[in-house]
């Protein structure tokens, strides 16, 4: 250690880092790659990301069906990432609106987005701008919410950053990759189906992985049948009559099925 001169005063420069300086390292430390929390993060957004696709999915092909192109389609779900902003200004682009309007419209619609930069902000403050752009843009409502449930103080913990890419990350490719099969898709179905194909096509998605069990397969399928026996029905009471008669019948199921279980 070179000795001190006896007249030279000792700096602050000269002590320890404390404060915010000392903080520096252990947040870098707090933001390294961790595989384990990726894999808890994409874990957790798993049961998500089927809905999320067939909402893209949705969006994809309602944009093929409002007049644009594929090449257009496509370059809007990549660049705007926003279901219910491109939904809303859709109509205002076929009506030739001023682009003013259609920017204030989606603006509006996506303001949310301003509560959920708020809430992520004190977790990441000290990253670069560039990579808070990035995860910005990723972003989702379920991916947000999932994260704070996981992680509602703002205090650095190991694994954070890695757990929030783990949500985001296959959230948004969940919806481009819904997203851009509606846009081709859309293009191969005949204008008269309209937009009630992509409806169904967007409820079988979601209601597929949702038939986990022996009691909802028979709900499902008790359900459908009675929807078709019904559709002559006015006032869309078949429908009604094929969700109620359904819920009613995976109940039943699912009750024989534990009362079997505990019988010797």
């Amino acid at each position: 250690m070179p000795p001190v001169h006896p007249m030279r005063p000792v700096h602050e420069a000269d002590a320890a880092p404390t404060g915010a300086a000392a903080g520096d390292a252990p947040g870098h430390v707090h933001d390294a790659p961790d595989q384990a929390a990726w894999r808890e993060g994409f874990r957790t957004g798993l049961p998500t990301l089927f809905g999320i696709a067939a909402w893209g999915l949705v969006v994809g092909i309602a944009m093929v069906k409002a007049g644009l192109t594929v090449p257009q389609s496509i370059g809007m779900t990549l660049l705007v990432f926003a279901g219910s902003a491109q939904l809303a200004s859709l109509p205002l682009i076929i009506a030739n609106a001023p682009v003013w309007v259609i920017f204030a419209t989606a603006l509006v619609v996506n303001l949310r987005f301003v509560i959920f930069s708020v809430l992520l902000a004190p977790h990441f403050a000290h990253l670069p701008w560039k990579q808070r752009f990035a995860l910005g843009y990723v972003s989702g409502d379920m991916t947000v919410a999932l994260f704070l449930r996981r992680y509602p103080s703002d205090a650095p913990a190991p694994g954070k950053l890695s757990y929030l890419k783990g949500l985001m990350y296959p959230n948004w490719l969940a919806w481009q990759v819904g997203s851009i099969a509606g846009i081709l898709l859309g293009s191969a179905v005949p204008p008269q189906w309209g937009l009630g194909f992509a409806g169904t096509l967007a409820i079988i998605c979601i209601m597929v992985p949702l038939v986990a069990n022996k009691a909802a397969l028979c709900g499902v399928l008790v359900a459908g049948a009675v929807a078709v026996l019904g559709a002559a029905l006015p006032y869309k009471l078949g429908l009604l009559a094929a969700v109620l008669v359904g819920m009613l019948t995976a109940m039943a199921v699912e009750e024989t099925l534990e009362r079997l279980k505990g019988t010797p």
